[in-house]
This record gives structure tokens, sequence and C-alpha cells, in this order.
């Protein structure tokens, strides 16, 4: 991960905590005239908030719109930011911006998105779940060990599997809360003849019922907790969704991206984006000079 300064690895380290994914924008080139120099830096939130400097506002508007495009396909991006249009076809990694509000220099900002470390939570205390928690952690997984079965309510939002270990104990409140939730991956530890009469017993349709893996884990003939752990892990790796390309135009909570009609620049249309409202109809700018011109 790219070195922040001191304020924005605070902020960075906060999001990390809480879980929430951001992309880091770092300034590697800039040609004068720029009000940005190598080294600058900002965090892009996944709502299109900009906490730092990468330039002025109309470079800004391309930082933002391209990071939350590096964020959606989890692949890293050097934006080239440049104020004549662009001769060569990028190179895999590479997009170039023709950005027309820049007073003459170019910028090359590299963006490098963090996620969370997917969710695996395991319900029970049985050394089968001890092994799955210690080997899921060793993966680079994030792991929420619950020795007893929590209220459905407890389920964490954002898991990408919930295992339930607990040798019968509280299982069909947990199963059914996950397969609700939409978890990816539902298992089950209990042998054939168990897990089929734990699903029977559940208040599920059967494609719901269907969802769940019982018994948990990919046959590899596993004998010991350690063994069935990794088998666990290795189903729980093959179910994991998989990302499409980025959805063209990009799109953040709060809508998709619109044109600037002044400049023809792509503007995130979050809340905190320029905007003038005329004859029932919305524009958006990506700076407040495209908006005067637009007004005048």
């Amino acid at each position: 991960m790219t070195s922040l300064p001191g304020e924005l690895e605070a902020r960075a380290e906060e999001l990390r905590a809480h879980r929430e994914p951001y992309v880091a924008a770092t300034v590697v080139q800039a040609e004068r005239p720029t009000s940005a120099k190598p080294g600058d830096a900002a965090l892009v939130l996944s709502d299109g908030t900009v906490v730092g400097f990468v330039g002025g506002e109309c470079a800004q508007t391309s930082v933002q719109a391209q990071a939350l495009a590096a964020l959606d396909a989890a692949e890293p991006i050097l934006l080239r930011i440049t104020p004549s249009p662009p001769s060569d076809p990028d190179r895999p990694g590479t997009v170039t911006v023709h950005n027309p509000c820049l007073s003459g220099g170019t910028l090359e900002i590299f963006l490098e998105p963090a996620l969370p470390p997917p969710l695996v939570v395991v319900y029970g205390d049985a050394p089968i779940a001890r092994a799955l928690a210690a080997v899921a952690a060793s993966a680079g997984y994030a792991v929420a060990a619950q020795p007893a079965p929590a209220a459905p309510a407890a389920l964490p939002g954002d898991a990408t599997a919930v295992i339930v270990a607990s040798h019968g104990r509280d299982e069909a409140g947990v199963l059914t809360a996950a397969v609700r939730a939409g978890v990816p991956y539902v298992g089950l530890v209990a042998s054939p003849r168990r897990g089929a009469a734990v699903l029977a017993s559940l208040d599920l349709t059967d494609g719901e019922r269907a969802r769940i893996r019982t018994p948990a884990g990919l046959d590899i003939g596993a004998r010991t907790p350690g063994e069935v752990a990794v088998s666990i892990l290795a189903e729980v790796v093959g179910c994991r969704p998989r990302r499409a390309p980025p959805a063209r135009p990009v799109t953040v909570p709060g809508g998709p991206v619109a044109i600037d009609p002044v400049c023809g620049m792509a503007v995130v249309t979050t809340a905190s984006a320029l905007t003038v409202e005329r004859d029932g109809q919305r524009w958006w700018f990506c700076g407040t000079g495209c908006r005067d011109a637009f007004n005048a």
C-alpha cells in the first residue's frame, strides 16, 4: 500500500477498522503549470468524497470518477490527466483523461484501491470451529468467531461466509438469517444424516435450503479438525463472488456520471458536486469555472 502522510494514514486506519473501502490517490508526476506536485495525496471514499489534495477542482473531478472505477474493479489505475486529447491508446492499467480545464500541465496520479478483507463468521467452539478460524486468518481473511450462536440481528452485513460448527446448538436461527441475508457461502458442519435433518427443519424454501452446504467443505478425505477446516475454506474460496468488469458509466450512491455541458468532462453526481438547475433540468459541472461560464 502506498505510504500516506500522517493525517491521511490516520483516516485510512479508521476506515480499515470500520471495514470501509477507499482509494489512495498519490501524485507521481506533475508537469508545470499545475497546482499539485509529486507526493501530494488524497483518499477517495466509496461515496465519492475526496479527503486531501491531488490537484485543483477540475483534476479532482477526474480523480474522483476514476478512483470509483478502480474501487469497483478492485484494480489499481495510473491516471494521466492532460490538457490536450491523447494521441496514443492507453496501456493496460493506465487511463488517460483529456481535461481541457487544466492550465497547461499534465498530472499522473496512482490510484490504489483498499478493500476490507473478506469476512468469515464462524459460530461454535468445537475443535473444527477453532481450526477454521485459525486457517482463515492465516489465509488473510477477517474472522468473526462466535463461541455460541448469537441472535440473527448480530450477523455482520458484509459477511462472505457463515459457517455453523456448534454441534446442534442454536443452528436454525443462524442458518436461516444467513440465507435470507444473501451471504454467498453458508455452511453447516454436521454428518450427512444430521445435516439433512437440520435442513428439513428450517423455515426456508427448497431453493433456500439448497444454498446451505452440509457437510460443509470439499470432499478431500479430511479427518482431523485442521484438514476439515482446510476443506471448508477451499469451498469458501471456490464459491466467492467473482468481480465483473466495472460498469460504465461509474455509479456511486447518489447517482451515475453526468457530462459537464461546458468542457465535456465526466462528473460523478454526488451530493457535493456543483450543479445548476435551469428550466426544470439539472446540469453538473467539474468546477466553478465551467459553472460560471454556463451561467453567463
